[in-house]
């Protein structure tokens, strides 16, 4: 008999949150403050919280996310806000350098969706709705066949113009360079100074310490870091800074 209610008890508790999960739904949500919120409020907010760096270390863009962010990416605003970073980049560049033009003067670009762009690799992978697979991307990337960002190939060639050096440094391992540096020419990218990527002794850092290793050697060898164009904190956080840094916008997977 009381195996039997214990049984029951379960079946009921069971039954229960059944019911309670079937019946939840983002639509229903509001706030703390009861204010009721749609599937547009709920994703935009997400996403701007991704840009401001509250929401860390996320591996998977929510589910009930995918489609907005997909839209995002591919959409006129992903344009104007990431043109909105290079402008602001522009009027930095031209007002506030002082630029010795004594072959010290740096800017440092990331690579991946700051040049070259991968959202045609999440397209075919629910925009970052699933777990990221290296094996697979890393495949998608030695074909070299990644867009260039209009927009920053803008700055990167006011940036040339201007005779600043360009070190680009990327998480991308050491065994795609060939691919890389292809992929770079092909689109628009030539004139940089070095391509830096991981080597094996690299990969036991994480990417933001290997960013600012390199920065470290920079400084110490007497260069000037101006400015940094990154997507991930991980591109631009760490010591030592660069005297001013430009975040791209990037809601599709997180580098820590």
């Amino acid at each position: 008999m009381g195996r039997n209610l214990c049984h029951f008890c379960f079946l009921s508790f069971f039954v229960t949150l059944t019911v309670a999960e079937s019946k939840w739904n983002i639509l229903n949500q509001r706030t703390r403050n009861g204010m009721k919120i749609s599937l547009k409020n709920y994703c935009e907010s997400w996403r701007m919280n991704v840009e401001l760096h509250n929401i860390r270390e996320f591996q998977v863009v929510p589910e009930e996310c995918i489609g907005y962010v997909g839209k995002y990416v591919t959409s006129t605003q992903y344009k104007v806000d990431s043109e909105r970073a290079i402008e602001e980049s522009i009027v930095y560049l031209s007002t506030s350098c002082t630029l010795k033009n004594d072959g010290r003067d740096v800017w440092i670009f990331d690579i991946d969706d700051t040049l070259l762009s991968t959202v045609p690799y999440y397209k075919g992978h629910h925009f970052g709705g699933e777990k990221l697979n290296l094996t697979a991307l890393e495949e998608w990337m030695s074909h070299g066949k990644a867009p260039a960002l209009e927009h920053s190939l803008k700055l990167f060639n006011e940036i040339k113009a201007r005779g600043l050096h360009i070190i680009l440094v990327s998480s991308r391992r050491e065994h795609l360079r060939s691919a890389t540096i292809n992929n770079l020419l092909h689109v628009g990218f030539y004139g940089w100074t070095s391509l830096i990527l991981r080597g094996p002794e690299d990969e036991v850092k994480g990417v933001q310490d290997f960013k600012a290793d390199v920065r470290k050697k920079l400084t110490v060898g007497g260069y000037r870091v101006w400015g940094i164009l990154g997507d991930q904190y991980s591109s631009i956080d760490g010591l030592p800074r660069a005297k001013r840094t430009f975040k791209l916008p990037n809601p599709l997977y997180y580098v820590s």
